[in-house]
């Protein structure tokens, strides 16, 4: 604990330097007070009228729901009928009980624990304002003023709190004050003045035990009065003890959440949500660079990977009837085509082949002069791509230091904004102060309203005491009609009931028709025709799972001829493949040794390149940025790499021309 020296040489705790000031320039003011005060109320009944007016307002007060300038300020509103010595004595004494709390709690805690039946809690407040007044403000005020104001409260207990404080005053409230302040200064201010007073203290409460026990002498020789005497009546049997009431089980507080005590997580998670994007942008870049590299291969136009050797084994498919009649459908319509192509070869048609053949040729022909061309475009865009970035990249690092300098330009505007509100606000207070001040005479307008208010409670208790009235005949109307309904349910219940007669199942009714039959007769010849039809049932069941055998065996004579032919197409198919294959990579051969996609392509490594270093850079300037570095070396170096960047470009353009 670090220590200031006062003059005097009294070291005092760091901690409590703020509340000692407070204190002694509230003690310099209420010095100053009573200086003043005492010469306009010379009276004792102002006194005591004055501090019970502050218990009032103690008791009022709450530290948790409320601060204590705020209170003070209602407080002041509500006392502006009395005079301003009266009322800032008031709020003083209720300001320094607060301010004070932890050394009078001190005090009136013990007292309360060792005299838990004398007094109660609601005279806590009572206790403290004494507690202060005489620890603070004994000698401001003087015996005769406080005495006054002890003989106005209640004497017994006031007796029993001044003997209990000033008898412990040098043992353990010390002590305990020593280890809030430091033991020095609590002993100079506090302790020393406190024994000084206390020949005059025992003299008060000499004087207050005088008083006690001539009031305890004035209730002992009061006349006795006729004492009434119980009936000698027989003694009614003792009540059964009541049940014991169930102790409600308190719920588990809830416990303090582990986030309480740990950094707030918005910072790391800014960061990883950073890593993530960087990561994520870097992906995207490969991905874009891979693609553009595999675009470049002059062996990967229009071509497939190479096909695994190791081929997946090939699982029999299920496929229901209506895959098989499309099979089926197919198969059919392939074989008519083939039967009719040779019926027109047998009749005298011309081969279709050699023309087939010489449209294939020319095709060839035109794909390899149009192969060039199409990878020269293709290099030219991936060219004028890279020139695209680099030229996005000068355009973004201009707007960005437009964005500084405006953003340096909206500070300076916010500065100046705030501190006009700050002038203006001042200047409202001032404005609100002098109202306040003129609203001073305001007495006769509250006992004005006051009046009008009880006037319009009293019209409102008349009008409800009427409602409750009529309520009341209402719920009595109400109640005799559900009587009578009740008697009438009673009296409905109270007649007897008929018997009936037994039913018996085997019996007809006997009404003489021609289709009479008892109700045993009519469940048999149910159940006989409910077995008829589940019979008829079976059998037409029986007859639709035959027909579905045929079906299914017709199904897989189809299927298998299907099966046949496809795989004689798969063995076309794989040798129209092979022969593709072949031409494909004749023709990439053709468009490798072509020499103009040969120089774009060089090109086109030399701007990655360039944007590669311009990559670098501007890494190695962020590096910089962040340590708080050589920002001059970096702006040198930035302008020498676009420099060198042009000039490349530049040159390039010259080579390709």
């Amino acid at each position: 604990m670090s220590f200031i020296s006062s003059p005097v040489g009294l070291s005092i705790p760091g901690r409590t330097v703020c509340s000692l000031i407070s204190q002694c320039v509230s003690f310099a003011y209420i010095n100053s007070l009573f200086l003043g005060f005492s010469s306009g109320f010379k009276m004792a009944s102002n006194y005591a009228s004055l501090v019970k007016e502050a218990v009032q307002l103690l008791d009022k007060f709450r530290a948790s729901r409320q601060c204590l300038d705020d209170f003070t300020e209602d407080a002041m509103k509500d006392l502006q009928d009395m005079d301003m010595l009266q009322r800032k004595f008031i709020l003083d004494v209720v300001s320094g009980c607060v301010e004070q709390k932890k050394l009078l709690d001190v005090v009136i805690n013990a007292f309360f624990g060792q005299h838990v039946k004398s007094v109660s809690r609601g005279e806590r407040s009572q206790f403290v304002v004494i507690c202060y007044l005489a620890t603070f403000l004994l000698d401001d005020l003087g015996l005769q003023c406080f005495s006054s104001i002890v003989k106005s409260l209640d004497i017994k207990k006031m007796h029993m709190f001044l003997g209990f404080f000033f008898s412990n005053l040098t043992t353990w409230i010390q002590d305990e004050w020593n280890n809030i302040y430091d033991s020095a200064f609590v002993a100079k201010q506090w302790i020393g003045p406190l024994l000084r007073w206390r020949p005059e203290i025992d003299i008060l409460m000499d004087q207050l035990a005088v008083k006690i026990s001539q009031g305890n002498l004035l209730k002992k020789a009061a006349t006795k009065t006729t004492e009434p005497q119980e009936f000698a009546l027989t003694e009614p049997k003792p009540r059964p003890l009541p049940m014991p009431e169930l102790i409600p089980q308190q719920k588990k507080c809830k416990p303090v959440p582990s986030s309480t005590y740990k950094a707030p997580k918005e910072k790391q998670i800014i960061e990883e949500n950073k890593q993530k994007n960087h990561q994520k942008a870097q992906r995207v870049m490969s991905k874009i660079e891979e693609d553009l590299d595999s675009r470049l291969k002059p062996n990967s136009f229009h071509s497939r990977g190479a096909p695994s050797s190791n081929k997946a084994v090939s699982y029999p498919i299920k496929l229901n009837n209506a895959a098989i009649l499309r099979k089926e459908a197919l198969y059919k319509r392939w074989v008519e085509e083939e039967v009719q192509r040779i019926e027109r070869l047998v009749q005298g048609e011309r081969d279709p082949s050699s023309f087939l053949q010489w449209q294939k040729e020319m095709r060839e022909k035109d794909l390899q002069e149009q192969l060039p061309k199409i990878e020269r475009r293709h290099l030219e865009a991936c060219i004028s791509e890279q020139e695209a970035a680099l030229a996005r990249k000068r355009i973004m690092e201009r707007n960005q230091k437009a964005a500084q300098l405006k953003k340096e330009e909206t500070a300076q505007l916010m500065q100046r904004y705030a501190e006009k509100r700050l002038q203006e606000e001042k200047e409202i207070k001032d404005l609100v102060q002098q109202v306040a001040d003129g609203h001073k005479n305001s007495k006769a307008a509250k006992e004005k309203l006051q009046k009008l208010k009880q006037s319009i409670v009293k019209e409102v208790s008349e009008q409800n005491q009427e409602l409750l009235h009529q309520a009341l005949e209402e719920a009595e109307a109400e109640m005799s009609r559900k009587f009578e309904v009740i008697r009438e349910i009673h009296s409905i219940e109270s007649l007897p009931r008929m018997k009936f007669k037994k039913f018996d199942d085997t019996d007809t009714v006997g009404h003489e028709l021609l289709g009479e039959m008892s109700l045993y007769e009519t469940k048999e010849r149910l159940a006989h025709l409910k077995n008829k039809q589940q019979a008829e049932q079976e059998e037409k069941r029986k007859l639709i799972l035959e027909e579905k055998q045929k079906q299914k065996q017709q199904l897989m004579e189809k299927l298998d001829a299907i099966n046949f032919h496809s795989s004689v197409l798969a063995q076309a198919t794989a040798i129209r493949k092979e022969e593709r294959k072949a031409e494909k990579e004749l023709i990439q051969q053709v468009v490798a040794q072509d020499e103009t996609v040969l120089a774009l392509k060089k090109m086109l490594e030399e701007k990655k390149q360039e944007r590669q270093k311009l990559k670098q850079t501007e890494s190695k300037v962020k590096g910089h940025e962040q340590t708080g570095g050589h920002t001059g070396t970096h702006s040198q170096a930035s302008v020498k790499s676009w420099e060198e960047l042009e000039q490349s470009l530049s040159r390039l353009v010259e080579n390709f021309s």
